[in-house]
């Protein structure tokens, strides 16, 4: 396991149980108490997590609670591999929808390989990714700017997305249940999501493992309105995420194609 790796299960141990020991890292992870200690010394520097005495404990218990910027160093080496197995999913020349988020910002980034494409982008973020890449015809979906989020949304952001037809909208997601299907954190963003689902032929949902299980506020459809769903091999280890194996084995029964990055 490489270090960037090590770090997000690390990040992942600690906000699962809020609190963890060094020793139980050392084991869980099968390093030393002292690669333990440096790895938790670096998570603290970005303030991810605070030591205690013999280990550490979460700074937030839950990632909607922050914004991009924060959220933005969270769980990259992971967020890395989602990105680049979203966009081997998408053919060129294809025209695309991608949501916002801290994942699909790493979706743009490998999508810029896969032109020719056109690329409606909900993110101020990963417009940055994109534009003026050869083969990539980049199109901003206009709307308001979600504070602290860098996300278009709003009625100039749905009155765009419902004027067009897209061959992929690639969905990030805040949550997802066995019986409660795709949901978000914030309604905004909600709307924004169902109106991708509406105007797009196929939809590509993904998400870090984190969350499978999770039931977010507002409901943005149920689980077989979308076709394939990427999330990382940690959804599989029932240790690190107690109801993982239980949604992929749901979304695996409404027909949905599951990878594992």
């Amino acid at each position: 396991m490489g270090v960037a790796d090590r770090l997000d299960l690390t990040l992942r141990l600690v906000q699962g149980s809020g609190r963890v020991s060094v020793s139980e890292l050392s084991h869980r992870l099968g390093v030393s108490e002292m690669t333990v200690r440096r790895d938790l010394d670096a998570l603290e520097r970005q303030g991810l997590v605070r030591r205690v005495h013999g280990g550490a404990v979460a700074t937030r218990s839950r990632e909607e609670d922050a914004g991009f910027a924060a959220r933005e160093s969270w769980q990259t080496a992971t967020k890395d591999r989602l990105g680049a197995a979203v966009a081997g999913l998408v053919e060129p020349g294809s025209r695309v929808l991608l949501d916002a988020g801290t994942t699909t910002v790493h979706v743009a980034r490998h999508l810029a390989a896969r032109g020719p494409l056109t690329v409606a982008v909900l993110s101020l973020q990963a417009a940055l990714r994109l534009a003026d890449r050869p083969g990539v015809e980049l199109l901003v979906v206009g709307g308001r700017s979600r504070p602290g989020e860098r996300s278009l949304v709003g009625p100039l952001a749905l009155r765009t997305i419902e004027s067009l037809a897209f061959d992929c909208f690639v969905m990030s997601i805040g949550g997802v249940h066995a019986e409660h299907g795709w949901s978000e954190f914030s309604l905004d963003d909600a709307a924004v999501k169902q109106a991708g689902l509406a105007q797009a032929t196929r939809t590509i949902a993904v998400a870090d493992a984190t969350k499978l299980g999770v039931r977010a506020f507002s409901q943005v459809a149920p689980l077989d309105a979308v076709d394939t769903f990427v999330t990382d091999e940690a959804a599989v280890d029932e240790a690190t995420h107690p109801s993982g194996p239980r949604t992929l084995d749901a979304l695996r029964d409404a027909d949905i194609a599951t990878v594992l990055a």
